[in-house]
């Protein structure tokens, strides 16, 4: 179904240089993964999309925010600290995705061309942020790295005795 048009009666249809079109079959609302796969998937099959996002930032609830973004998104009026350094340092998920290699995910990612607008990346770790009290010998700890084998969980704090492999 065609989206309305918004032309007044006895106006030019011809539009102005880098004015938007007005018809669309499909608008998509949000840039989260979900919304890039069906946005590509339906124009990959000749649909004209309209896709729109509220933020200023692409991946809705799944972006992965330099610390400018992060600081407006989480303690918006303030200005992040002189001393974590220049956005292009930081990258932070605010949801962290791991997709497997060759999946079927990846496969869609790359017949709707939505991969264009990824960063891909091989991890060399993870880390959560968890508190963890002092003990005798050691500080408080707040932040851990994921166990990515068998001997890392075994050596891991976040998981109890009987969690571990």
């Amino acid at each position: 179904r065609k989206l309305p048009s918004r032309r007044r009666p006895g106006h030019s249809s011809a539009r102005p240089p880098g004015a938007m079109n007005e018809e669309y079959d499909v608008c998509v609302c949000g840039t989260g993964l979900k919304e890039c796969i069906l946005s590509g998937l339906l124009s990959v099959h000749g649909k004209k999309v309209l896709h729109l996002d509220r933020n200023n930032y692409y991946g809705g609830q799944c972006a992965s925010l330099n610390i400018t973004n992060l600081w407006q998104k989480f303690r918006p009026g303030t200005e992040p600290p002189k001393e974590l350094g220049a956005n292009r340092d930081w990258n932070i998920d605010l949801i962290p995705k791991f997709i497997m290699a060759s999946g079927d995910l990846v496969k869609i990612l790359l017949k709707t061309k939505v991969s264009r607008y990824l960063e891909w990346k091989c991890c060399e770790g993870t880390y959560v942020y968890q508190f963890q009290e002092a003990g005798f010998f050691s500080d408080a700890k707040y932040i851990h790295k994921v166990p990515a084998s068998a001997q890392d969980g075994l050596k891991s704090p976040l998981m109890g005795m009987l969690e571990k492999p």
